[in-house]
């Protein structure tokens, strides 16, 4: 399946001024898939390491000689000479060694000739912990961040790329034809169910069966849920999986803690929801007063929204059954304002390069009934 994002990385391997690369996104939403795709593509060895199936292979990376690190390698996975100027090092859930992280100045600055691209599906919280007591390699790292499919990616993966022409080349001065409008609309409804996690929108592609894409988002789902014990410290895990579960009920609405549960105060659900936008399973949307660029400068934290993730996996979390349904036109979904809201901000996420990171914004008056779901800067704009 094509991703718009790999333009990005062919962009980057072949830049004179490259250096290491970090991937920072959700899990499954496809960094080791177009890691192994780009060295495939450029017909590159790949060298791939992952730090939580062999934590083993943490101890190669302990010399700060890259050199010396290559030989490591080779005899530890029993491999032939590597040739730095034809291979991809690819490091990934390098979160499980943060150490690792601090060592990627040393290959910029000693093998640049070399691609190494490092990527994790918890990189935000080893971030969070590396600033104090290990140093941050500033300046010899860039950064790419990656989100589910796009609606043009979707549309790709289905082999209509005709379409996709259509919407590149549409301005507000031409009306498209009802008949590509129709299919355009048909194709957006299962976009709102599949959603765009790689795996879901290959299930779709593939199979037709929306059984097939259930068995997918409530996989991807357990997998999130299964990873809660690995950052939740003092807090419960069980907590973090009710604040997620409350995200797609208040899609639209401003997020306010005690909804979550009356168990709990809300400093703790403050703590959860923290920590699922720093694994980016949910993202925070902040009020601004929006009176010119940049947004954030009169942002307020104390009022915000919520959305998820993946529009597909919000209406796996409120529980909508897929087993059923043989056609999804027969689908008529109760929350369409709050399901907009999600795919609207999810959709904008995707529209940035991908070496931004993206920072969301709505517009309200307060005291009054009236609000804009999203305010962007477009180009010098609000």
């Amino acid at each position: 399946m094509e991703r718009t994002s790999m333009a990005f990385l062919i962009n980057w391997l072949h830049s004179p001024r490259r250096l290491p690369l970090v991937i920072r996104g959700a899990r499954q939403v496809g960094k080791t898939w177009l890691v192994r795709h780009l060295a495939q593509s450029q017909g590159l060895r790949l060298i791939e390491v992952n730090f939580e199936d062999t934590k083993e292979l943490f101890s190669t990376f302990k010399s700060n000689d890259p050199v010396k690190v290559l030989q490591n390698l080779e005899d530890a996975l029993h491999i032939e000479k590597i040739d730095p100027a034809k291979s991809l090092l690819f490091l990934d859930e390098i979160q499980a060694f943060p150490e690792l992280y601090a060592k990627l100045r040393w290959f910029a600055e000693k093998m640049p000739q070399l691609s190494v691209i490092a990527a994790g599906s918890l990189l935000e919280f080893m971030f969070k912990k590396q600033q104090q007591p290990l140093s941050m390699p500033v300046g010899r790292v860039e950064f790419m961040y990656l989100e589910p499919f796009s609606f043009e990616e979707f549309l790709l993966a289905q082999k209509k790329q005709l379409l996709v022409r259509v919407l590149n080349r549409f301005t507000w001065e031409e009306e498209i034809p009802s008949f590509t409008h129709n299919e355009l609309s048909s194709l957006f409804k299962e976009y709102l169910i599949v959603g765009g996690m790689p795996a879901a929108v290959s299930a779709w592609a593939t199979t037709r069966s929306l059984l097939e894409v259930s068995k997918v988002q409530n996989n991807i789902m357990a997998s999130f849920q299964g990873d809660f014990h690995k950052y939740a410290g003092r807090l419960d895990p069980s907590l973090i999986e009710e604040t997620m579960q409350q995200v797609p009920l208040e899609l639209g609405k401003k997020f306010i803690y005690s909804k979550v549960t009356s168990e709990s105060q809300s400093p703790a659900i403050k703590k959860a929801l923290d920590l699922l936008c720093k694994a980016r399973i949910c993202h925070r949307v902040f009020s601004t007063n929006a009176n010119g660029v940049p947004l954030g400068s009169e942002k307020d934290e104390k009022f915000f929204k919520v959305i998820f993730l993946d529009v597909g996996l919000c209406s796996t979390s409120l529980k909508l059954s897929l087993q059923n349904i043989k056609d999804i036109e027969e689908i008529s979904l109760i929350n369409k304002g709050g399901i907009a809201e999600q795919v609207a901000g999810q959709l904008l996420r995707t529209i940035n390069p991908a070496f931004l990171e993206t920072e969301m914004y709505y517009w309200q008056r307060y005291n009054a009934e009236a609000e804009v779901d999203y305010v962007i800067q477009y180009h010098s704009r609000v």
